[in-house]
């Protein structure tokens, strides 16, 4: 079962304008200070507008300690030269104000200057949540200097999860945390991933590219997979959806979906690439709750 769990409509993806047609729209409806409009409803640009969305999932199998489990996700920061650092340490104390027994970071940290980890890694340490803070990679992150990302995240004392997992315990009761590398520019293994996990325990799930979901929920009893990567388009007009989304982020562009037996969820992302345009898509940080 592929179902979306929201209720918007699924757009055809011949409906879709080409990344080309979206970077020459966008540009002329910043040039010309106008924002796109659809049926007499006026589009701001919410670039910088945080959403804060509340998801409560029940995960078949959820040991009892840890019924009400909450996790911070965030996604897709992007840092430099739209997403500015301002924004990312007002996104950090929001979801420390939550007091996250999680805070999950599912790839994609800086777009144009491998540098600019320099300035996120002090956000990244003022995380804080009782179970601790974890990362993925995504494919931005390889594209640009996978090195420089990985330093930054040492600098952080923040670790990164590449094809590992770990065992999170509440006396005898498990819950699995498991990381995948990036599915497009980095080597996922799913076995070196999952080798020693209990095998009773249910297994959350990061991993950047969303449609992968197809790929990896009939391999492993996975309860829930987290991801980010399309940005939900950055554009979304009401009746037509997104006008353009990245390769392995077509199918499960946006929000709650079910894909077989697991939970997806894709994030919206926080920061921006190409254009400095938000429209009916605003930067998100998501919270999850887990229930029995």
């Amino acid at each position: 079962m592929n179902t979306r769990m929201n209720a918007e409509k699924r757009e055809s993806s011949s409906s879709r304008l080409t990344r080309r047609q979206f970077f020459k729209l966008s540009g002329l409806a910043l040039a010309s200070g106008v924002v796109l409009s659809s049926s007499a409803v006026a589009l701001a640009n919410q670039v910088g507008e945080l959403s804060i969305e509340r998801v409560q999932l029940p995960i078949p199998g959820l040991p009892p300690a840890f019924e009400g489990f909450t996790i911070a996700h965030l996604t897709d920061i992007h840092l430099l030269p739209y997403t500015r650092p301002e924004f990312i340490r007002e996104v950090a104390a929001a979801a420390n104000a939550r007091n996250p027994d999680l805070i999950l970071l599912t790839g994609d940290y800086v777009w144009h200057d491998p540098g600019a980890m320099d300035e996120l890694a002090p956000i990244l340490a003022g995380l804080d949540a009782r179970e601790g803070v974890y990362g993925i990679l995504g494919n931005h992150d390889y594209w640009l200097d996978v090195e420089a990302v990985k330093e930054g995240f040492r600098q952080a004392r923040t670790p990164l999860l590449i094809n590992q997992h770990i065992t999170l315990a509440r006396g005898e009761q498990k819950l699995v945390l498991a990381g995948l590398d990036d599915g497009w520019a980095g080597q996922p293994d799913l076995a070196a991933t999952l080798d020693g996990a209990p095998a009773d325990a249910p297994i959350l799930l990061m991993l950047h590219e969303p449609d992968l979901a197809d790929v990896y929920a009939p391999q492993a009893p996975f309860a829930l997979q987290m991801a980010g990567h399309s940005h939900g388009g950055q554009v979304r007009i009401p009746g037509r959806g997104p006008l353009a989304l990245p390769y392995l982020g077509r199918k499960y562009d946006m929000g709650l979906y079910q894909v077989g037996a697991m939970w997806l969820y894709t994030n919206r992302g926080l920061g921006e690439i190409s254009v400095p345009l938000r429209i009916n898509c605003p930067p998100e940080l998501t919270l999850f709750t887990l229930t029995r």
